[in-house]
């Protein structure tokens, strides 16, 4: 039976690219694919390393004549994202993907692609094959955990790579270089959950925020979407006036995602009920005003329901709003060198009610690292001036764009060359692992490119075929140019 990538060039990388697709290879599954690497560089007679979380690295000597050349590294990460249609029989634990052809496209058969980042594994492997190349000293690192966790480039030994140049190949838009990146981290503001009996002659109501767009709270946080728990939040203010008491608030799913839904179960003085449910409304039309362009789908509203249960203490709830209210929100600073760049920018992302709790939970993020430090303790200032506890996790690097990068310059006049126009130079408010690798390995010169995909980590994921080919040409030249 044919291969859907039979006859497509560079023969190499799809070649390698069909034989990795039948190797499961998903977070933290990456063992097999990990031996796989390590063993193809030993078949070739190339230097290899395995360390003990299933990171690779391989180095192969330069062409001749280019032995004076700084050693490059060229680095993509060996795992992939596990969807599939909900009517698609496949075992990502086991399963080979079944690779589909739709005339400029590789896709797979209701299954994610994992050209994310299959595709800089395969070319990474036909460059370690191909000895009829121009390069100096190479070094590839294959990194592990990536889609989850950040495990292996978090994990990175001292000493592991030698080079002092990184070509990182998980970029998904041909034609385009990427030279920064947000770091991140979460701020968690805890109050302790202390309730009380329902006041007499009050009645439930389900409060609902719905029909926001959500989004990705980095690449997203500039298009001025709606925040779910900021916009119930100015309700339940405007109800607690007339006497509201809370139960219990919950909106948001995930801390790097603008929340698209919240609730909030309150009871409400029975003599006041239809002056809430006019507040209500007057708030639906009111904020549907304010963000009709971006949000045309929200709805707030108030419904009667049977429900018993405790309220939060009247000095909690007074408490938990304001420092909702007070909390910042969207867009803190563009970039000075890149002007539609979100440099610096807060989320709040997830609140929950639990017996003993409430949790609220926010993200920021900026590509300088000394501007998160500041957002996050703005964000932790706030919750400790609303008597709440603060947790803050870890979180990853930034990699501040450097528009006077070495091998930026060797990128774009490669790229004109070849094709004959300017490369989009752009960085993105999200977490790539150059952030750690620069954290890392501090010095270390970078850039960000690959081919065009789209609807990567989902079973649309889409490879097109002849940025593959205009990809591998523009690693070549840049692997030729540098001197």
């Amino acid at each position: 039976m044919a291969s859907a990538t039979d006859g497509l060039q560079p023969e190499l990388v799809w070649k390698y690219f069909a034989e990795i697709s039948r190797i499961p290879r998903g977070s933290k599954n990456e063992r097999q694919i990990s031996n796989y690497v390590f063993q193809t560089a030993k078949k070739l007679g190339l230097e290899a390393v395995q360390d003990k979380f299933m990171n690779v690295v391989v180095r192969k000597p330069a062409s001749p004549g280019r032995g004076h050349v700084p050693m490059v590294c060229l680095q993509g990460h060996l795992d992939m994202v596990c969807e599939k249609n909900n009517n698609t029989v496949h075992n990502f634990l086991k399963d080979p993907l079944e690779l589909v052809r739709d005339g400029n496209v590789i896709r797979a058969n209701g299954t994610t692609l994992g050209a994310d980042n299959g595709i800089a594994v395969a070319t990474n492997l036909a460059i370690m094959e191909d000895k009829t190349l121009q390069h100096g000293p190479l070094e590839f690192l294959f990194t592990v955990d990536e889609e989850t966790g950040l495990t292996g480039v978090n994990n990175l030994a001292p000493g592991f790579l030698k080079s002092t140049t990184l070509l990182n190949l998980d970029s998904e838009e041909e034609g385009e270089l990427y030279v920064g990146c947000s770091g991140g981290r979460n701020t968690d503001g805890i109050w302790k959950a202390e309730f009380e009996a329902v006041p007499a002659k009050h009645v439930a109501v389900k409060l609902h925020v719905k029909g926001l767009r959500g989004g990705h709270s980095g690449l997203e946080i500039d298009k001025g979407r709606g925040n779910s728990i900021k916009i119930i939040n100015r309700v339940l203010i405007a109800l607690s006036e007339l006497g509201a008491r809370i139960a219990s608030i919950e909106g948001g799913n995930k801390s790097n995602a603008i929340p698209r839904e919240a609730e909030a179960l309150v009871f409400i003085p029975a003599k006041n009920l239809d002056v809430a449910s006019a507040r209500t409304g007057e708030f639906n039309e009111i904020i549907k005003a304010e963000l009709k362009t971006n949000e045309p789908g929200l709805t707030i509203t108030l419904e009667g329901i049977k429900a018993k249960g405790k309220v939060l203490k009247k000095s909690l709830q007074k408490k938990m709003l304001q420092t909702i209210s007070a909390l910042p929100h969207g867009v803190m600073k563009m970039s000075a060198d890149i002007s539609w760049l979100v440099e610096t920018s807060t989320n709040v992302a997830i609140i929950r009610t639990e017996k003993r709790r409430i949790v609220l939970t926010t993200s920021q993020r900026s590509s300088v690292a000394s501007e998160n430090d500041e957002i996050c303790q703005t964000v932790a200032n706030v919750f400790l001036l609303g008597s709440a506890d603060v947790k803050a996790s870890e979180g990853y690097p930034g990699w501040k764009p450097n528009m006077d990068s070495r091998i930026l310059h060797i990128a774009q006049e490669t790229y004109k060359s070849l094709y004959g126009k300017e490369p989009a130079v752009k960085a993105v408010h999200a977490g790539l692992e150059c952030g750690i690798i620069g954290e890392r390995y501090p010095g270390m010169d970078m850039v960000s490119f690959g081919p065009t995909m789209v609807g990567v980590h989902s079973p649309d994921e889409k490879l097109y075929i002849d940025t593959v080919g205009k990809f591998w040409n523009f690693l070549l030249g840049i692997l030729k140019n540098i001197n």
